[in-house]
């Protein structure tokens, strides 16, 4: 299969292109700078240009494009961006596949989202069918998920990755927790009660690949079947590099930090998803539980 991914050089792509081509699939990577190697080709999701030919070329498409989330304070500058590398990225792919919709190809666009969609939810349990929340990160992941419009009028078969918590030690949350709990100063955050919903690299990867061959469309829960709390992730990652976790950072503090919406949407709210249409499309995770994925990426 001719594939075509943006967003290639993160955490997520980076594994992605790895298992593709190992899989004998032909993977072009959007780049922003020139093109160091065949295999890439140059876009400007700002200037609105890319080479339209590149994804006529291909059957599939894979938006993984964004600014990191968790990386900095959400200052308005900042917001702007996290929404723009997302909604600009989205719509220019989405309008040049929908311009080649007459061609004769069926192409699929397999494009990022965020289990943030859901918002802040307690303990309810959290399917594809459930309506979407409020706050920054719901906002952003509607229009988000609203940029592939286009494609989807158009024919194309497009499916909203909604991503939850990433684990693998080259990256994201993961690598950011591990100097402290390796130092035994890993605590439970607020609460602990909140939920966290997390699924390992090696099923983000396994389930994008299942995701190209399956009819499903519309939004998919990429997270493992088995969420846990802030208190059992916590105790799960002290067990599993062997130091104590006896601490616990009150609430205040990341809201001092990091700020008070960002420290509630992302650190002491949660949600609790469940993968129902990944399961019903016949995936079956390598990693169902915390420990087995930790003891894998570990």
């Amino acid at each position: 299969m001719n594939i075509v991914i943006s967003g290639a050089s993160g955490l997520v792509g980076t594994a992605l292109q790895e298992r593709l081509r190992a899989e004998g699939h032909s993977v072009t990577s959007l780049v922003r700078k020139a093109p160091s190697n065949d295999n890439e080709s140059q876009w400007d999701p700002v200037a609105g240009t890319i080479d339209t030919d590149v994804i006529a070329q291909s059957e599939a498409v894979i938006n993984l494009s964004g600014a990191g989330i968790g990386d900095r304070r959400w200052s308005q500058p900042y917001r702007k961006t996290l929404l723009d590398s997302r909604t600009l990225t989205t719509s220019l792919l989405a309008s040049t596949l929908a311009s080649l919709a007459n061609d004769g190809t069926q192409r699929t666009l397999l494009n990022s989202s965020a289990i943030g969609i859901y918002g802040a939810r307690g303990d309810e349990e959290i399917t594809e069918s459930s309506e979407h929340g409020d706050g920054f990160l719901a906002d952003i992941c509607l229009e988000w998920e609203a940029a592939t419009t286009p494609a989807q009028e158009a024919g194309v078969r497009v499916v909203h990755l909604r991503t939850g918590i990433v684990m693998s030690k080259r990256g994201g949350v993961l690598k950011k927790l591990l100097p402290l709990f390796k130092l035994g100063l890993g605590g439970r955050l607020g609460s602990g009660r909140q939920w966290q919903s997390w699924i390992s690299i090696d099923d983000e990867v396994g389930a994008i690949v299942h995701l190209l061959s399956t009819s499903t469309q519309g939004a998919v829960n990429l997270t493992a079947p088995n969420p846990v709390t802030n208190k059992e992730f916590t105790a799960a990652l002290g067990k599993a590099v062997r130091r104590p976790t006896i601490f616990s950072v009150p609430g205040f503090a990341p809201k001092l930090l990091v700020g008070s919406q960002f420290a509630e949407e992302l650190l002491l709210t949660g949600q609790r998803v469940l993968p129902t249409k990944l399961q019903e499309s016949g995936y079956e995770f390598t990693h169902q539980t915390l420990e087995e994925a930790l003891a894998a990426v570990l």
